[in-house]
């Protein structure tokens, strides 16, 4: 990590020396989760250049900056980013960013803090999976439509025109999920997963969260885990537990493992997306798409 904030300081100060005006008058905006870049593209259109640091299926709470990422953020004209620490080994890198005068933006910070889940695994706090929560992407949406607006004032208009249209389709994506989850008997809303990244969903649709590592992949679930959950799962007469596209199965095979071994019959519901959005191009490749699919999921799995 030292490495990577040594060459980063270096390159702003050759950069800083050098002020080349962009060839086509894009902005040029690195992002760093799947679900963020998604975003940013909705708003920004064809009037922004993006480039994401993670893609499909990569693990926010462990990706480290490499070398190749310094030129990203350095010429980058906005970073923005998720912030609540869920990029957290991303933090330093971000804060060496933020005192050579260019500024990364945490999202998050969008969000007030009285109505948040609290956390004590991350630093912040507070859970960051806040995506799962469509009203706060909402705010999401709203911020850097405001953020692509001050830094490029001629296109606010678009941006503005844009931001609208995607609240417009994160509104009809509501209704959607209601109506699926309407189908799906109250008694049987329990969600059982890798790891905690689903209480928003949990707290905006009255499902009961349970994660096998906590809300941080960084944590280890251990064997007393495993056979308390599978105990759980049993009590509760759950039919399906889920696996997470961003996190190793094995450790959901071996929870279901461990129900089957006292005598009970637990299947996999499907593979759920949580830390990242799907393949590029896919449908679950996009926000919306990601959590129809996941719904669906869900609630089929679950019926």
């Amino acid at each position: 990590m030292k490495k990577i904030i040594f060459l980063i300081a270096i390159t702003l100060i050759f950069t800083n020396c050098k002020d080349e005006a962009k060839d086509n008058g894009q902005l040029n905006i690195v992002t760093t989760t799947t679900m963020i870049t998604d975003l940013v593209k909705n708003i920004g259109g064809d009037m922004v250049n993006i480039e994401g640091l993670m893609g499909s299926g990569v693990d926010p709470h462990l990706y480290k900056a490499s070398e190749g990422d310094v030129n990203k953020l350095v010429n980058a004209d906005i970073i923005f980013y998720n912030g609540l620490h869920l990029e957290g080994k991303l933090v330093e890198v971000f804060e060496k960013m933020g005192s050579q005068t260019k500024t990364p933006i945490a999202l998050a910070d969008a969000l007030d803090k009285n109505t948040l889940i609290g956390s004590e695994y991350f630093a912040s706090n507070f859970d960051p999976h806040v995506w799962f929560d469509i009203s706060y992407f909402k705010q999401f949406a709203e911020k850097v439509a405001t953020i692509l607006s001050e830094k490029n004032p001629e296109n606010a208009a678009n941006f503005q025109a844009n931001k609208n249209t995607y609240i417009s389709k994160l509104d009809t994506l509501q209704t959607k999920i209601n109506q699926v989850i309407a189908t799906l008997p109250k008694e049987k809303r329990i969600l059982v997963t890798a790891h905690d990244a689903f209480n928003y969903f949990g707290k905006a649709y009255g499902f009961e969260v349970v994660g096998l590592q906590g809300i941080s992949t960084a944590t280890e679930a251990g064997v007393q885990d495993v056979q308390k959950l599978a105990t759980f799962i049993i009590e509760k007469q759950i039919k399906a537990i889920f696996v997470e596209s961003s996190v190793p199965k094995r450790t959901i095979e071996a929870l279901q493992a461990a129900v089957k071994s006292k005598g009970h019959d637990v299947k996999i519901g499907g593979t759920l997306y949580s830390d990242a959005l799907g393949n590029a191009g896919t449908v679950e490749g996009t926000y919306i798409g990601m959590f129809e699919y996941n719904v669906n999921t869900i609630v089929n799995a679950l019926k």
